[in-house]
């Protein structure tokens, strides 16, 4: 986390991991750091979505929302990522994002990120792996809730 937010840098976390702090300073001139405020919203569903995220501190919510229900999917936390699938199939939001509390972001739009992969394709190729490792990492995670959910559905209907 950075020390003052004149001065943000991004840490050596998650998909960060594997670039060295050079890379890592490099990197956040080919994007923007962004101050998010309790219940600010930072991606509303449904809406355009083109930008990778890094929270570098704080707490967001990620949430749908129906006419009448909020209904919460995942709290992310300093060092986890927003938004990569829509770097690789750019669509809309599927869910909404908003600040639990003061967070500080780091946003890179697909742009962003090819400049950057250009300029620097060695450290672009660690930042790649560490995304794809990240979205693996969700899939499986995923997966296994899924088979659970199967699983539990069928003990409840061979007892109903």
């Amino acid at each position: 986390m950075s020390d003052s937010f004149n001065r943000p840098e991004i840490p050596c976390a998650g998909i960060m991991a594997g670039l060295d702090e050079d890379d890592r300073r490099l990197l956040g001139d080919y994007g923007e750091f962004l101050p998010v405020h309790p219940d600010q919203i930072l991606i509303t569903e449904g809406g355009p979505q083109d930008s990778l995220y890094f929270v570098i501190s704080g707490t967001l919510h990620v949430h749908t929302d129906t006419r009448d229900k909020r209904t919460f999917v995942a709290r992310v936390t300093a060092g986890e990522t927003l938004g990569e699938v829509n770097l690789f199939d750019p669509a809309t939001a599927s869910a909404s994002v908003t600040a639990r509390e003061f967070s500080q972001v780091w946003k890179a739009n697909k742009d962003d990120l090819e400049a950057f992969m250009n300029s620097y394709p060695n450290a672009a190729a660690r930042l790649l792996a560490g995304i794809l490792a990240e979205m693996s990492r969700r899939l499986r995670r995923m997966n296994e809730k899924l088979a659970t959910r199967e699983a539990e559905a069928a003990f409840q209907s061979f007892w109903s």
